[in-house]
């Protein structure tokens, strides 16, 4: 109705995928008090599990870390498919009846943040039917991740037009794509194009993964022995947390020790290949990366099977740069022509933080790019924000679970003090201010200077350690001197001072 007033909400979380329905959780769990929605731009739960449909789309960690402390996994498969994963996120928001709290085709437009009033006023679009509306909210609880849901990154590639063939990019695949008996070309190196290659392998008639360098991969059992010997020796209810820190801390100790030891970690890795491959496999062209371990995230393969494809001949990999597209593939520097029926190109993401949506904090624009990040998970300067923001080095789901609890005890701080209002401020001139992601992949350079900031020193760091963030989030107190806990709620005050009154 016009005129009408805007819904309020306590809290607003923006995305109905993994962190979206774990903050659910949290919100409804340790803040009873709370009023919330979750706002979801498609039309299902999952976010990237139900959005990516390529071939043995799977897990790139182990899902006893992936999956929410809350409610551990209790499949067999460390690495799941999609499908698994997408199932046991709906089954966790039905369960716990976070689904009837989501408000599907409901895309964030911008948000507007105003102090007299301790809200922020969010405007939405209606996916569906194009409809604007407005709900208010005490705090906005962005987890979107930070990737572009609605293309993926595409390279110019010349004369691609002239392809007769199909090319299709693995984040838009086609349901009704015929790819058996196919020539097909995968372009990239990275954790999509390890997935689809083996799959794809199983009835094309080849599949050639093309890159223009290698990347480190690493192969690991599909079902992991120490979590069935956890469970023979731990059975109960602690069977899932005991696994669950096992394999945080064993991926913990690996990323350190390959940071400080790269040279034995390459030789490890080496090794392994070997074991893996053809004898007398091309390793050096084909996967000794020119970086050290951890410049960029580890593909993992489960059971090695990206290498029994190239073992069996129904796959192999050429290293090379393209030229142009032909009529029937690529011809690359080399000379080589790579003919192809399909060319998928797994050429990565677009990084976008907040889902694209405006920012506004008392009338003037917020640029993220310009912004530290606190804890990693908040704003500079930019009051009741937080954002679910996975690690690089080890499964989403460990940092974002400690985010959801943090706003929770923030959430319920404000309420026992009668405040309405947290800001993470910058007080020390001293810090300076480093990329956000710490990698040198190609997604996350490409978009660097469109990304929030991390600062030299804490709380504006950011950890990628699991140790310190527990430390930092679980254990630690809400108030410090970069939080600033402030805008008392008026009506807390009225009570408190008729309470006083003789």
């Amino acid at each position: 109705m016009a005129g009408a007033e805007a819904e309020h909400l306590d809290v607003l979380i923006v995305g109905a995928g993994l962190s979206g329905i774990g903050a659910g959780h949290y919100v409804q769990t340790e803040c009873p008090w709370a009023t919330y929605a979750i706002v979801e731009a498609r039309d299902a739960i999952g976010g990237t599990w139900d959005l990516f449909r390529y071939p043995g789309i799977r897990s790139d960690s182990d899902m006893f870390t992936l999956g929410y402390s809350f409610r551990p996994w209790d499949g067999e498969k460390s690495i799941a498919d999609g499908d698994s994963i997408l199932r046991y996120i709906e089954e966790t928001a039905a369960g716990a009846g976070i689904d009837k709290h989501i408000r599907f085709h409901h895309r964030v437009v911008r948000a507007d943040w105003s102090s007299p009033e301790a809200r922020w006023t969010v405007t939405l679009e209606r996916t569906d039917t194009g409809e604007t509306v407005e709900v208010t909210c005490g705090f906005y609880f962005s987890c979107t991740g930070y990737y572009r849901y609605d293309r993926g990154y595409q390279p110019d590639f010349p004369a691609m037009e002239h392809f007769t063939g199909t090319v299709v990019h693995p984040q838009a695949w086609p349901a009704d794509l015929e790819t058996a008996g196919k020539r097909i070309v995968v372009i990239g190196s990275g954790a999509t194009a390890v997935t689809l290659i083996p799959a794809l392998a199983a009835t094309a008639a080849h599949v050639t993964m093309l890159q223009r360098s290698p990347g480190y991969i690493v192969s690991m059992p599909a079902s992991n022995p120490l979590a069935a010997a956890v469970r023979r020796l731990l059975p109960g209810p602690r069977t899932g947390r005991a696994i669950r820190w096992a394999h945080a801390l064993s991926t913990q100790a690996f990323y350190r020790f390959s940071r400080r030891r790269p040279e034995i970690v390459k030789r490890i890795l080496r090794k392994q290949l070997e074991a893996q491959l053809p004898a007398g496999y091309d390793i050096d062209t084909h996967f000794t990366p020119s970086y050290n371990p951890w410049d960029q995230r580890l593909c993992l393969v489960p059971d090695g099977d990206l290498f029994k494809a190239i073992g069996n001949g129904t796959a192999s990999v050429v290293t090379d740069r393209i030229v142009t597209f032909t009529a029937q593939g690529l011809l690359l520097e080399s000379g080589t022509s790579l003919e192809a029926d399909i060319v998928v190109t797994a050429t990565g993401l677009e990084l976008l933080f907040l889902g694209g949506a405006v920012l506004t904090v008392d009338g003037e624009d917020v640029d993220v790019a310009d912004r530290l990040t606190y804890k990693g998970m908040m704003l500079e300067g930019v009051p009741n924000l937080a954002l679910a923001i996975g690690y690089t080095n080890a499964s989403w789901t460990l940092k974002c679970d400690l985010t959801c609890d943090y706003v929770c005890r923030l959430l319920n701080h404000l309420r026992d003090d009668g405040l309405r209002q947290c800001t993470p401020v910058n007080r020390d001139s001293t810090v300076t201010a480093e990329p956000l992601l710490g990698l040198s992949s190609g997604y996350i350079t490409r978009s660097a200077h469109l990304s929030p900031k991390q600062g030299s020193k804490a709380p504006w760091r950011v950890h990628q350690s699991y140790l310190a963030d527990y430390r930092a989030l679980k254990l630690g107190g809400v108030e410090d001197e970069s939080m600033v806990f402030s805008n008392p709620d008026p009506d807390t005050r009225r009570a408190t001072a008729a309470s006083a009154a003789p």
